[in-house]
């Protein structure tokens, strides 16, 4: 058996290098895990450290069905999810395993529970580093009446989140540096009280037609729009959270990517409201869709190309158009140590020079 898995761990490897597309990888990536850990179907949600977990930037799909798809999404960014990102990191070993039962038990959304669409029981594995920096979350399902996941499942289930964590890295530096088609001009849609589309701008539409050719499933956007829209209003009653905000690399969508989200309307929730997807005396929210700045570019840029901090300071003020020996002044480093920063930042990202480096950032 661990012959087996070595031996598709490569070709997971190699299908990254040979530049497969979403499905072709999901498959592999499934195939690589059911020796180790035997499931039925599997979705992999991937983010940076510097993002979090809560708007994820991409994802690959592995025999899930729409239906089930979208019940996945609309629970985890609807607030109903049994085993949240923050309690898996409170554990020695970042992986939980969520029953159905107990899912549809804690699930008061109107749409469909996975129990529902004939899942027994699902096992969860955070991605990340040894900084504590967070990845992704590995979701694997098994059908109803099936075998439910043991002690044994996640002691092996543990062991794949380093493997994972760099099969995501390869994927995305492996994706283009710049885009071999301009970005379409930022688009707009809104999204209703009820989380469905009221409107959008032809440039959304764009937009859309970009993300189909790319590959995202048909059946992604309308829970990632009411996703963005419920974090919008979260965001806009001062729960403590961010601005909802997405940056998604050019791997999966063919040039860099970034949604965020704000509530237009209405002064949110009165006591009792609901606080999930679609709540009653919600306004509608706007989802921008553009190519991101640099400011929200560079960060998510950095980790997914291991570049320094030190390295980023460098970067930042070259794209300002200011000169080696000028960034070296500011930084109190020698002219030496920005060039040697500048051919790190090259080599890792696979930049022909300086030029190439300022259009992929800018």
């Amino acid at each position: 058996m661990a012959g087996r898995a070595d031996r598709t761990g490569r070709e997971l490897f190699a299908a990254v290098r040979e530049g497969a597309d979403v499905d072709e990888l999901a498959a592999v990536l499934s195939r690589w895990i059911a020796p180790i850990v035997p499931h039925d179907a599997s979705s992999l949600i991937a983010t940076s450290p510097v993002m979090g977990l809560g708007i994820p930037a991409f994802s690959f799909w592995h025999r899930v069905e729409p239906g089930l798809g979208q019940a996945l999404m609309h629970r985890f960014y609807g607030g109903q999810d049994p085993f949240p990102a923050h309690l898996l990191a409170r554990l020695a070993l970042p992986v939980g395993v969520v029953g159905a039962t107990a899912a549809a038990e804690q699930d008061p959304s109107p749409h469909p529970t996975p129990a529902a669409l004939g899942v027994g029981c699902e096992l969860r594995v955070l991605l990340r580093d040894a900084r504590g920096g967070v990845w992704g979350l590995l979701a694997l399902l098994r059908s109803r009446g099936g075998r439910t996941f043991d002690e044994d499942d996640i002691r092996r289930a543990a062991r794949l989140g380093p493997v994972v964590r760099e099969f995501l890295r390869a994927y995305v530096i492996g994706g283009p540096l710049t885009p071999a088609a301009p970005a379409p001009p930022p688009g707009i849609v809104i999204v209703g009280p009820d989380g469905g589309v009221r409107a959008g701008t032809p440039q959304a539409d764009a937009w859309h037609e970009r993300l189909r050719a790319c590959g995202v499933p048909e059946w992604a956007g309308p829970p990632f729009l009411a996703g963005l829209a419920s974090h919008a209003r979260a965001h806009g009653r001062g729960h403590g959270t961010g601005p909802p905000l997405l940056i998604g690399p050019a791997a999966p969508y063919g040039t860099w990517i970034g949604c965020h989200a704000q509530l237009l309307d209405g002064e949110g929730h009165g006591e009792g409201e609901s606080e999930g997807e679609g709540g009653d005396g919600d306004g509608d929210v706007a989802v921008v869709l553009h190519a991101p700045a640099r400011e929200h570019l560079l960060p998510s840029f950095c980790d997914w190309y291991g570049i320094t901090t030190r390295e980023r300071e460098v970067v930042h003020h070259l794209c300002d158009g200011t000169p080696p020996k000028q960034i070296a002044r500011r930084l109190s480093l020698s002219a030496h140590t920005v060039n040697d920063h500048i051919k790190s930042v090259l080599r890792k990202t696979g930049a022909a020079g300086r030029d190439e480096l300022f259009t992929a950032l800018t």
